[in-house]
């Protein structure tokens, strides 16, 4: 996207974030993860605290566990309940108020498989995008590229990877999301979403409300090695990690020779994304971090660190090890969700069918 395109975006969700406060009940978030892994420091930091923000604000919340997309780009999709349940387990801990089937009003927790009519939303909304634009996704051509460079298939790349876009506007626009929390990086995804609902509309008659991008105020967190944190990179502090395994992957991470300890982003990046890290845990600015270490040395940053996050993340994971033996609630809230997203679904897919003149 242009550079003006992302500037009408910081303004227009800078606008929301006030609207958002003056009025929530005019809101409804889709948000969600792919069950590919335990979550980490930076998923939280990044996106189920601002989740929890959002609901404590009075904003109706989806979340969706997207199991059908771990197939997207890879062949094996390894231990995909486990996984589910790891990501629900963190969503509980961060504090998300769920649907459990109690008649307590909480979020929607759901898995893609789990509710048809949203994945056949799919196809008619392929109907409205056309291959060059779903080729010139950016994600579409990262993944596809590097589909190919791992020889992924006898074939290449699949064809789910080339719809995806067109699954996550599904996801967005069944539930009638009309704000969806992202990062820069996303803005591609939510304007196909964006773009299908109005040539829906076009075609069919109104239906789904142009949903708009709420972006994320949290700095990118590196990982251990100094490239993005990632689930699948071996670089990540998971969310479930204990005190030891965290002190263990802190002192880890990449630092440089000089001693004296300073934020700057540009030139020692690694150090800055530590103090960051530390900053973002103790919520103390990152400046006034490297001041106090000073002449501590790479030992003292590390120790800050683990120091910081293990005290942050502890309320969490105390939560996390009571919810982890708690297989009938969880079983509870994963079939609460699943039933309300799939009202919801029903409900949406009829009133496209009757927009499409397809009810018999």
């Amino acid at each position: 996207m242009s550079t003006t395109s992302i500037d009408v975006a910081r303004r227009r969700s800078a606008e929301l974030e006030h609207d958002l406060l003056a009025d929530p009940g005019r809101f409804r978030v889709l948000t969600g993860d792919r069950p590919t892994g335990p979550l980490h420091l930076g998923h939280y930091v990044g996106t189920l605290a601002n989740r929890v923000r959002l609901q404590t604000a009075g904003i109706e919340v989806f979340v969706v566990i997207a199991d059908y997309q771990v197939i997207t780009d890879r062949d094996s999709v390894g231990d995909v309940r486990g996984n589910v349940r790891e990501v629900l387990l963190d969503h509980l801990a961060a504090g998300l108020s769920v649907r459990d089937g109690s008649g307590v009003p909480g979020a929607t927790v759901f898995t893609h498989s789990a509710v048809p009519a949203l994945n056949q939303l799919v196809l008619p909304f392929l109907s409205l995008v056309s291959v060059a634009e779903l080729q010139r996704n950016p994600t579409v051509r990262a993944e596809t590229a590097a589909a190919t460079r791992r020889g992924s298939g006898a074939a290449g790349p699949n064809g789910l990877l080339l719809t995806y876009p067109v699954h996550q506007a599904a996801d967005i626009l069944f539930c009638g999301a009309n704000l969806v929390p992202v990062g820069q990086d996303q803005l591609p995804h939510l304007e196909t979403a964006r773009l299908v609902a109005r040539r829906f509309g076009e075609r069919y008659g109104q239906v789904f409300p142009e949903p708009e991008a709420l972006l994320s105020a949290a700095p990118l967190l590196l990982g251990t090695d100094g490239a993005k944190m990632s689930k699948s990179a071996g670089n990540s502090i998971p969310l479930r990690a204990d005190e030891d395994e965290t002190a263990r992957l802190v002192r880890s991470a990449r630092t440089n020779t000089e001693r004296r300890i300073s934020y700057d982003p540009v030139h020692r990046p690694e150090v800055a994304n530590l103090l960051l890290m530390a900053s973002l845990c103790c919520g103390r600015p990152p400046e006034g971090l490297a001041e106090e270490i000073g002449d501590g040395g790479s030992a003292a940053l590390k120790h800050l660190v683990t120091e910081s996050v293990n005290e942050h993340l502890r309320p969490l994971r105390a939560r996390r090890r009571e919810l982890a033996g708690a297989d009938d609630h969880l079983r509870a809230v994963l079939a609460a969700g699943n039933a309300h997203a799939n009202e919801v679904a029903d409900a949406t897919l009829q009133r496209v069918r009757e927009a499409m003149g397809m009810t018999y």
